[in-house]
């Protein structure tokens, strides 16, 4: 069992900036958490933290109910693999993976068998015999992995370790991780990354920094929870425009009507009355309001078509179109010129200058306060 939990954990450097402020965190046994954010929101900071290799500037830090703040790397139960391979480039491969138990003056036939059964599970067995420099960048990298779980630790650390790949080798190598998480006894990964997919296809738990000052001043996380999570009820607009790609498409407006079934907003660039599925207890007819809409949840029809019960829409001119294959993307263009992006199907027959119907189902419409913070849907 190596449950981690973070109380209260803060760092600030030289000119007392903190570069983290008041996590508190718990990441239970043989789960896979996330950590997600922009460039200096201190993900790798706080990695390094629960590592050992930075300590934190108030805080506790706690593996498996015992707390090891003062406690070097090495007898805190964690493995770490690095952005950088950080192989010897002199040895083998199979000796870069059993190194860390020769240092630990295992048994000579028990190194043999540990480094055969990494080597097994990342698939390296006919390569144990090369040297780094006879291997690509992802056989590499699954030397690092391997190198860490042959030490079977109760914490698994990744530290961007897939940034250096190009795409492809990134896919396989992300399966590859996630296998490999799924056959783990109970031992937690922490993973730390800046990219949405790696997030949402690896974690079962993401937990979303803001970098600087946070949204709510409750400390630098921004909103924990599972992928889906965060995708379907961000708590402020931070998380809602940092998930997804292409970006959620955010329009400023103001309450025009609540009632029993939702909140209908009055856009400012345009006289559109958009309707969306959130409560209204805590807002005011005439309070200044963000629409927010994600491009996939947008439909677009031919201009002048018959809307159903409860549908709101929107005109729109289509001001280019990004062809991807399997889908399209539509930057389309309101009278005022508030701009609107679609992800509509790969087959869209929609060219530039087209005028065509925007709707935006209620159940997808976020609403945003002036601070912020999303408005909860009913």
């Amino acid at each position: 069992m190596a449950s981690i939990i973070l109380r209260a954990v803060s760092k600030s450097y030289g000119d007392n900036k903190p570069t983290l402020r008041d996590v508190d965190l718990h990441i239970g046994d043989n789960e896979f958490c996330v950590f997600l954010g922009p460039s200096g929101c201190g993900k790798s900071t706080l990695l390094r933290i629960i590592a050992g290799l930075d300590d934190p500037t108030t805080g506790d830090i706690l593996i498996d109910g015992a707390r090891v703040n003062e406690l070097p790397p090495a007898q805190r139960s964690v493995a770490m693999v690095f952005q950088s391979y950080a192989l010897f480039p002199h040895m083998t491969v199979a000796q870069n993976i059993g190194f860390g138990l020769k240092l630990a003056k295992t048994p000579p036939a028990e190194v043999e068998r540990k480094v055969q059964e990494a080597a097994a599970a990342l698939q390296l067995e006919h390569l144990l015999a090369r040297k780094p420099r006879e291997l690509s960048g992802g056989q590499r990298q699954r030397v690092a992995i391997g190198r860490a779980i042959v030490r079977r630790p109760g914490v698994f650390l990744f530290d961007e370790p897939l940034s250096n790949l190009d795409a492809t080798l990134r896919g396989k190598t992300r399966l590859e991780i996630a296998r490999l998480h799924a056959s783990f006894d109970k031992s937690s990964t922490v993973y730390v990354t800046h990219d949405q997919i790696e997030a949402m296809t690896l974690a079962d738990k993401i937990v979303l920094l803001h970098a600087g000052k946070a949204v709510d001043e409750h400390g630098s996380i921004a909103q924990v929870g599972s992928p889906l999570d965060l995708y379907h009820r961000p708590k402020n607009r931070f998380v809602a425009g940092f998930i997804g790609t292409p970006q959620m498409n955010f329009i400023e407006g103001t309450v025009s009507d609540i009632a029993f079934d939702g909140v209908t907003v009055k856009l400012n660039s345009s006289n559109d009355f958009i309707k969306s599925s959130t409560g209204g207890s805590s807002l005011a007819v005439g309070q200044p309001v963000t629409l927010g809409i994600r491009p996939e949840h947008l439909v677009v029809r031919e201009a002048g078509s018959t809307l159903a019960a409860g549908e709101s829409a929107m005109s729109r001119t289509v001001q280019m179109v990004e062809h991807l294959g399997e889908q399209t993307y539509l930057h389309l263009q309101d009278p005022a010129g508030g701009a609107l992006m679609a992800k509509v199907h790969g087959d869209s027959t929609s060219r530039p200058n087209d005028i065509i119907q925007v709707v935006a189902p209620a159940t997808c419409c976020h609403l945003f306060t002036a601070d912020g913070l999303a408005v909860p849907f009913l």
